[in-house]
Parts: structure tokens; sequence; C-alpha cells
């Protein structure tokens, strides 16, 4: 048997090793998505304003899909959403909040576009910043772009529409062949019968929420997804 010392010893080390790995492993976990190159529509915009409480226009109709609340596996993301925050120059001008660079940032919920992104994807930013919120609701987004609440595709749409990419909402299904096959530069659509969701400017627009759990409505999020299974699109020249 060996001496008490020893086998003091032998267990102090197997901790500190234990939880070095596990800061190696939380540490990998932030970073982000590659962001790629791509292309544009011209499409007739809709006002959008930061108050919530836009009434909605039409009723929407039932063509929404179902979004899946089994939780998959995360994506790393780039860095800690604080410390990255902690070094970037903000800019706030009442409903365009702007950050320099080229990746978005999360502040409290809103998102902050990135000063070298095209007009368009700002544009998309920050109209998604006045939905944001919202309630989840099956159908929500689809009999106007402007509704009480959005569902998945409802919510991917709304993003498009302001980006000048879609002149009506599409449900998940059509979005899996809308625009161009291939990750974006700035934006990038994840679609597949059941759900959708968007990657814009390094930030995940979802209706999914793996840290509280189901359907939340139209969120950004800095943590990414499985995309397995998801056909990846984007707009022209974005």
């Amino acid at each position: 048997m060996l001496p008490p010392f020893i086998r003091i010893f032998l267990v102090a080390s197997a901790l500190v090793a234990l939880f070095a790995t596990n800061g190696s492993a939380q540490t990998r976990r932030y970073r982000n998505e590659p962001v790629y190159a791509a292309q544009i529509a011209d499409v007739p915009l809709q006002p959008f304003s930061l108050d919530r409480q836009t009434p909605r226009l039409a009723s929407p109709m039932q063509v929404a899909y179902y979004t899946p609340r089994t939780v998959p596996r995360v994506q790393t993301v780039d860095q800690d959403e604080d410390n990255f925050q902690s070094s970037s120059r903000f800019e706030s001008s009442g409903s365009h909040p702007m950050v320099h660079g080229d990746r978005a940032v999360l502040r409290h919920g809103i998102a902050y576009a990135p000063s070298n992104a095209p007009d368009r994807v700002k544009n998309a930013i920050w109209a998604v910043n006045s939905i944001c919120g919202r309630p989840y609701i099956w159908g929500g987004g689809h009999g106007s772009f402007h509704d009480r609440g959005y569902d998945c595709s409802g919510t991917v749409s709304y993003a498009l529409h302001y980006a000048g990419a879609l002149n009506q909402p599409l449900p998940s299904g059509e979005l899996t062949r809308f625009g161009e096959r291939g990750h974006g530069r700035w934006m990038t659509i994840y679609s597949r019968h059941g759900h959708t969701f968007a990657v814009i400017a390094g930030l995940r627009l979802d209706t999914t929420d793996f840290r509280r759990g189901g359907d939340v409505g139209p969120s950004w999020h800095t943590d990414g997804r499985d995309t397995g299974g998801f056909e990846a699109r984007h707009p022209a020249k974005l």
C-alpha cells in the first residue's frame, strides 16, 4: 500500500488535470462560425419601428412549421460576449445601434450592426431588433411581415425582407430553395422541413433558445447550433 502522502499527491494531481481539461473545453465553446462570401434583390420594404407594440396588419396564414424541441449539440462561437464587448467601440443612434468592425454584437438583447456590413445587412439587423421579444406564434409573420408574434420562418422572412431579398414570407420548406446555395459573407439561412434559422454578421437569429428551452419567439443568440440536416442558403451578394 502507498504511503498516505503519496496517495494525497496523486488525487490532487488528478483533480488539477480534470479542471484544466474542463476549462479548455469551455474556452473552445466561444468561437464563431466562419463568415463567407456572396449576392441582391430589389424589393420594396415596409416601414418598421422599434415600438414593440406595433399592431399586426393582417391575420397570419397557417403555413408555418413546428420547431423541434430537441436540443442538439451547440457549435462554437468566436469568443466570450462580455470580453468582445469590452474591447468594442459602440455607437447608438436611436434605432440604429452600431459597433465598429465586421461582426454584430449583442447587448441586453439588442444587436449592434457592424459598421463594415452592407446597408442591407444593417437594415435587417435593426429591423429584427424591433420584433425581438415578441412571442412565438405558429404561423406568425406569414399573413403580413408585421404581426404580434412570429414563428421560425416568419422571423427569418422578416429579416430577409428588410435585407431587400424577399417580398413575401416563406415557410421553412420553401426557404430550403431560397437564394443561392451555400454560406453567405454576411447572411446564411439554414433551413429544413420543420425549422429555419439564420446567422447574420455572426449572431444567430432563431426562435429556439437552448438556454431557456423551447420556442421563445424572435431572438438574437451568441451561441451556435448544429447545422446537420439543414440546407445552407444565402441572399445574392450577401
